[in-house]
């Protein structure tokens, strides 16, 4: 029965995937094929992906667009332009350094690689200096 976006056959998968096991060790442990396991697990990540994008959607609501990272932009600088860009509409961002990097990160996992941006990151903050990203 599926309760939330996932049944509990993707939360199978993905709590064994977590774990590090292949596909294939998967398959045997639930005695399934290979093909099976990566069609569920696949499944699982496109629903995560609609709801995380479902999310982003609502949070930003009753935020604004605050700015853009550009795409080739170097993660630390990224930050620095966000704080200089919240400061000018005189909210202030309730993460440090470290966290904000982390957050972008968590945020925008296809989108950055090493310190570098890929692909250009819309960033929106609420009045109480929540961050958003879009």
């Amino acid at each position: 029965m599926k309760d939330g976006l996932l049944t509990e056959r993707q939360k199978e998968v993905l709590r064994y995937r977590k774990q590090g096991l292949t596909q294939q060790q998967i398959a045997d442990l639930i005695n399934t094929s290979k093909a099976n396991v990566c069609t569920i697990e696949k499944s699982a990540t496109e629903n995560i992906k609609r709801a995380r994008e479902t999310l982003d959607f609502v949070n930003t609501l009753d935020a604004q667009e605050l700015c853009t990272i550009s795409a080739e932009a170097d993660l630390l600088d990224a930050v620095n332009t966000i704080y200089d860009e919240a400061e000018k509409t005189g909210i202030k961002v309730r993460y440090d350094t470290v966290a904000l990097i982390n957050r972008v990160r968590d945020a925008n996992p296809d989108k950055i690689h090493a310190r570098y941006v890929q692909d250009s990151i819309r960033v929106y903050i609420t009045r109480k200096g929540d961050l958003y990203f879009g």
